[in-house]
């Protein structure tokens, strides 16, 4: 795959069992003059040789009082959210997906749904590119041994759930959906034809790719990997996907410091969101809070 789709593991939405290495993904402490949140880039479909996670994120987990995800536990753990998104992804009456494609893309689509007969292309041709787009992926993604139970935000959250940790999201799943509902027309057919053209091949080395660069915290390579080539690649994407989400948070991370007192914070989210300029780390390092990389 040689172009967005891996990417959708580091920016959008489960413990595991250990392998005896732990994984040392780039975790930052932000603080101010009363307290400290903790950034931390999740993955969000891993497997379970991925873990444990290092001493100083289980360390930071412990120290923190409260949790941030993007979307709120009882939100994304809803039995009725992947309901809702296919709702959202219902085409109007009258209109199916395969007027909306090229030929050759709905001749594809056809042969992948043969080859996975959980979707028949009845139901596909009921529902938008994005969606379809995801499902593609996301079968992919399990055929390589990825699983979403396993990403680092289901991680943390299934963690703080039995000690009453508190947790909170900074958006809702709606917004999350509507992000994709939203994309114009043209940028969900490119989504979809990029998902039917990647080979085995190509998703395994790819999604591998990103997964060593997060397990090992290196903050240059995920850049390099993922904000310079959305960047270049898919400029209105990467504004919606990544910027706006952030500039959107902010504030929300500023009250963490600001208004509390005492209560230190750890924020989970996913990994492009805290690499380059537009990202959470330097946003909060222009605002003035002292930013520090954990070993």
């Amino acid at each position: 795959m040689k172009k967005i789709t891996p990417w959708l593991a580091l920016a959008c939405l489960v413990a595991g069992c250990a392998s005896g290495t732990a994984s040392t993904p780039a975790i930052w402490k932000v603080s101010d003059d009363d307290n400290s949140i903790y950034l931390l880039g999740s993955f969000h479909a891993l497997k379970a040789e991925d873990y444990p996670l290092s001493e100083s994120v289980m360390n930071a987990y412990a120290d923190a009082e409260r949790m941030a995800f993007e979307v709120a536990p009882h939100e994304l753990q809803s039995p009725d959210l992947a309901a809702r998104m296919q709702q959202s992804a219902l085409l109007p009456a009258g209109q199916n997906l395969q007027a909306l494609l090229p030929e050759a893309s709905w001749q594809q689509l056809l042969a992948w749904s043969q080859a996975n007969p959980a979707f028949p292309i009845a139901s596909l041709n009921r529902l938008e590119p994005w969606f379809v787009a995801i499902l593609v992926v996301n079968t992919h993604a399990k055929e390589q041994g990825f699983d979403s139970a396993l990403g680092v935000d289901q991680h943390f959250m299934n963690a703080a759930k039995p000690v009453a940790k508190p947790s909170i999201g900074l958006e809702k799943a709606s917004q999350q959906i509507a992000l994709f509902d939203g994309m114009p027309v043209r940028a969900q057919q490119q989504l979809l034809q990029e998902a039917l053209d990647a080979n085995a091949a190509d998703n395994a080395r790819d999604l591998e790719k990103l997964r060593r660069l997060w397990k090992s915290g290196d903050v240059n390579g995920l850049q390099r990997e993922t904000v310079a080539r959305m960047r270049l690649e898919y400029p209105d994407l990467y504004q919606s996907l990544n910027v706006d989400r952030n500039h959107a948070w902010l504030p929300q991370v500023q009250a963490m410091l600001d208004d509390e007192a005492s209560n230190d914070t750890m924020v989970v989210v996913g990994a492009l969101h805290l690499l380059g300029d537009d990202g959470l780390v330097q946003l909060l390092r222009e605002k003035g809070y002292r930013v520090e990389r954990l070993k």
